[in-house]
């Protein structure tokens, strides 16, 4: 035998064993059982009882302040304005002098209208006289009748130039104190809507006056809110509207800080705006210091219902799903049921829940989204977030 064949005969057993030893460890391999997954925890969820109390329901709505009384100062009289004797902004106190029109034509009719009332008290004076005198001589037939009743009815006349002469005393004297426009009321000036050397009248408005302490303010409610709290539309209604016992009014600010005074309630309106379907109300706020002026804009809270074991959960707890709400349940085993809820009026970070669940039953608040109906969870206790003050 060659040497090549030889060598060819003393490698095949060699090979064999080879495939043999593979074989072996792929069938040892296969022979082996699979490793198991670990097994998935249930998912974490922050669930919190039902609550059942009794829950004061609030209604806000946008209100608008003004002043509690808002003088608009006109002159009396024509005239060219001379002197601004406010500084605006300022408080004024009622009868203080704002404006001065130039006095100079007003003086000179009050001059004239006492001249002529001067004429007329010395016409009247010789009428008198003539009376007097002819009283005597008539009764002794020295002198007709006819000229006693003639000089009578001059004294009449007489008397009457003066009346009419002393009333244009009095309108001369009036018209140069108008001249001093002043204001009728206590409280801030507004900025002047004219300038020292304009020609005013009794037509052009000087500037406003406004009393804001108290201040008034006005918001706008609902037809329906309006019979729902002007009266016992309801049981535990809050009568809002009354004027002998009000419930007291709060107002947010527009930075959102809660007013420290509480106002009360003034009037509601004539009638029911046809276009928004609302009725005005009127309040009034105290204002020491004078802080809050016309036309700031707030929110005007009250307390509108009282609801008697109400069943509460957080917001956070209710889903919205095409209309409808939804909450999910942890049941006994810590299993979920999502249930269909009937949600009433929203209390703080609370929403009444009027069909669907019972007092002390436990609801998801945090983590709805991580369950299913039917599904398994690791309830922990919820912690509600601090209300924002």
């Amino acid at each position: 035998m060659g040497q090549s064949g030889w060598n060819r005969t003393r490698l095949r057993p060699q090979t064999g064993g080879f495939f043999l030893m593979v074989a072996f460890i792929c069938c040892g391999g296969c022979g082996r059982p699979a490793a198991s997954a670990p097994a998935r925890r249930p998912p974490q969820v922050e669930v919190t009882p039902v609550v059942e109390k009794d829950v004061q329901i609030h209604g806000e709505w946008v209100a608008t302040l003004d002043g509690y009384v808002n003088a608009q100062i006109q002159p009396q009289v024509t005239g060219y304005l001379i002197k601004q004797d406010y500084r605006e902004g300022s408080f004024v106190h009622k009868g203080d002098v704002l404006f001065e029109i130039d006095p100079r034509p007003f003086q000179a009719m009050l001059d004239q209208a006492k001249a002529q009332l001067a004429q007329a008290e010395a016409q009247l004076g010789n009428a008198t006289i003539n009376v007097n005198r002819d009283i005597p001589e008539a009764r002794a037939s020295a002198i007709p009748q006819s000229q006693l009743d003639t000089d009578k009815q001059a004294q009449l006349a007489g008397n009457a130039s003066v009346q009419a002469a002393k009333a244009a005393v009095e309108q001369a004297s009036l018209n140069l104190g108008f001249t001093r426009v002043r204001s009728l009321i206590g409280g801030i000036a507004g900025i002047a809507q004219v300038q020292v050397g304009n020609l005013v009248g009794p037509t052009i408005v000087l500037t406003s006056v406004s009393q804001v302490n108290p201040i008034k303010v006005y918001f706008p409610i609902s037809g329906e809110d309006y019979l729902r709290i002007a009266g016992s539309a309801g049981v535990g209604t809050v009568n809002l509207l009354s004027a002998t016992s009000p419930a007291p009014l709060q107002l947010i600010l527009s930075d959102g800080n809660t007013y420290p005074h509480s106002g009360r309630f003034l009037f509601a309106g004539r009638q029911v705006n046809p276009q928004t379907g609302t009725i005005r109300i009127a309040a009034a706020f105290p204002n020491p210091g004078n802080i809050l002026r016309p036309g700031q804009y707030g929110k005007v809270r009250a307390v509108t219902a009282i609801r008697k074991n109400a069943l509460l959960v957080p917001q956070r707890a209710v889903t919205e799903l095409q209309g409808s709400y939804q909450i999910a349940v942890v049941e006994s085993g810590n299993k979920i049921a999502i249930r269909s809820v009937d949600v009433g009026q929203r209390a703080g970070s609370m929403w009444i829940i009027r069909k669907g669940l019972a007092a002390g039953e436990r609801v998801v608040a945090e983590g709805a989204l991580k369950v299913k109906d039917g599904s398994v969870v690791t309830p922990i206790p919820f912690n509600a977030p601090l209300a924002k003050r």
